[in-house]
Parts: structure tokens; sequence; C-alpha cells
């Protein structure tokens, strides 16, 4: 089984809770870790822009994250989100597995939530 770690960039503490807590909750991911504030200089509609950002750590299986994707865009402020997935090379095999199972049901619960949102 391949697993990835996926970068978020959230325009809020609250905005980068409320979107892990969904995504934890559908087990889309099995853990949602969040960092910040961080500051963020990019290029914008051909400016120069700057701005406080919280950035979101999901840990998933390497299948669940297209439809982790989908959620994030379904629940995020910006009109084009950060979501980088990163390949997990290696790692502690319990924790492997723990991440294993906490997303082992993800399908059905996932387009519940989606609807109900």
């Amino acid at each position: 089984m391949e697993f990835r770690l996926c970068y978020v960039t959230c325009a809020s503490r609250e905005e980068a809770e409320r979107i892990g807590r969904a995504l934890v909750e559908a087990r889309l991911a099995a853990c949602a870790n969040l960092f910040g504030p961080a500051t963020a200089i990019y290029r914008w509609q051909g400016q120069i822009e700057t701005a406080q950002e919280t950035i979101l750590i999901l840990k998933t299986r390497a299948d669940l994250v297209e439809p982790l994707i989908a959620a994030v865009k379904e629940r995020h402020s910006y009109t084009v989100p950060c979501v980088i997935a990163l390949p997990i090379q290696e790692g502690n095999p319990d924790y492997l597995a723990w991440l294993a199972a906490e997303t082992a049901a993800s399908g059905v619960r996932a387009e519940a939530d989606s609807k109900n949102n």
C-alpha cells in the first residue's frame, strides 16, 4: 500500500481546522496537522501578494488523494487552493498500519459528508 502527505495552505487556522476535521471524519485522511501562521509570497492575477496562511498537512493513502483533493476544493475559500501530494517513501511500520486502518472505510462516509455540506 502506498501513502501520501498532502500539503494544503489555508486562509486561516479556523479554515484549516474545519477542513482537516472534515477529512479525518470522512476517513479521507488519518491525521491532520496545522502549522502557522506562515507568510506566503506569491503571484496572483499579475500582482505580487503577501498573506498569512495556516499550513495543513494530511496523511492518507495514495488511492485517496483524488477524493481528498475534491473534498478540500469543496470546503476551501480559495479559488485555486494549494493541495500537493508527496509520496511517503518509508516510515514506522506500526504508524503506516495505523494510517491504513484509519482510512479503510473512506468511500461511503466521504460521499455522505460531501452531500451534507
